[in-house]
């Protein structure tokens, strides 16, 4: 989402209409819900590369969004508690299964363009003795993969992206696949029609934002980061089926580079966001009142 590099882009300036940014309301429209301190520090590392940020300046993020200084320190503290940060000297970084999270994000923003062969994944689980813990990590796993349910503990998907991992208790097979019709097979593993009208909505909600990243009032920057947040979700488990078997309009297939393009410019608005953060004497983060040009 928001990949640290020196990078901007500005070829685009002078083609984009002045669309009013999306309000709270539009927002909720979307489904996109206010973020909490966890789902705010979470979505900034995410989307950093390595995935690491000092304290000072997630918490600052975090003030955005309205949340309390105590609320983003108590919440980064369980993060490390529960195993998904570790701290070090003040710069708090991606471990375990958010680490994972990270590189299904960072896969779902590129399609693999090799030609499909035809083939098959199909993941059948061996038994049904297992906790609600290992299956629920089970059921993230398959959805990390783009692997879709079609009957409980039978998960399956076009072989034209990386294997599903392979577990304990778990049978993976690649091969071809006879059936009545594979395109109906297709429309029952995915809700295409839902997918194609999500996509279209955020690919919409990016359009909008643009003006807000190009005058570069903070004021817009939570509701930027929602929505692209919301977008690299939507990536993350989009099946990315080939092209035998996709709709004839897809609008994955613009949403990707469209994403892209927008993200540069956020990109140079957040790192000079996280530049203008200063830390006083008694440590409290704070923003410095430098003009945040584009």
């Amino acid at each position: 989402m928001f990949v640290a590099d020196n990078t901007r882009n500005t070829s685009g300036a002078g083609r984009r209409g002045a669309r009013t940014p999306l309000r709270p309301d539009d927002l909720a429209a979307l489904g996109i819900e206010p973020m909490s301190a966890r789902s705010v520090i979470a979505s900034a590392l995410l989307g950093t590369h390595p995935p690491a940020l000092p304290g000072r300046a997630l918490i600052a993020l975090t003030e955005l969004f309205g949340i309390r200084p105590g609320t983003a320190r108590t919440s980064m503290s369980r993060m490390v508690a529960n195993g998904e940060l570790a701290s070090d000297d003040g710069v708090y970084r991606l471990t375990g299964r958010l680490l994972e999270r990270q590189h299904e994000q960072d896969t779902g923003r590129s399609t693999d363009d090799a030609t499909w062969d035809g083939d098959w994944f199909t993941v059948v689980v061996e038994s049904d003795r297992r906790s609600m813990a290992e299956r629920r990590s089970f059921r993230d796993s398959m959805i990390g993969a783009r692997l879709a349910e079609l009957r409980p503990d039978i998960w399956m998907r076009p072989a034209n992206t990386a294997g599903p991992p392979r577990t304990p208790g778990v049978l993976v097979t690649r091969g071809p696949l006879e059936c009545d019709d594979v395109h109906d097979l297709v429309r029952r593993l995915w809700p295409l029609v839902e997918l194609d009208s999500r996509a279209r909505a955020l690919a919409d909600a990016l359009e909008r934002q643009r003006s807000a990243i190009d005058g570069g009032d903070l004021a817009h920057l939570p509701s930027t980061f929602m929505i692209s947040a919301a977008v690299v979700r939507f990536l993350r488990t989009e099946p990315q089926l080939p092209e035998d078997l996709a709709p004839t309009t897809w609008t994955a297939h613009e949403l990707r580079p469209l994403y892209d393009e927008v993200n540069r410019d956020f990109r140079h608005q957040l790192r000079t966001f996280f530049a203008s953060v200063a830390v006083t004497s008694g440590g409290t983060a704070e923003r410095s009142r430098a003009t945040h040009s584009t």
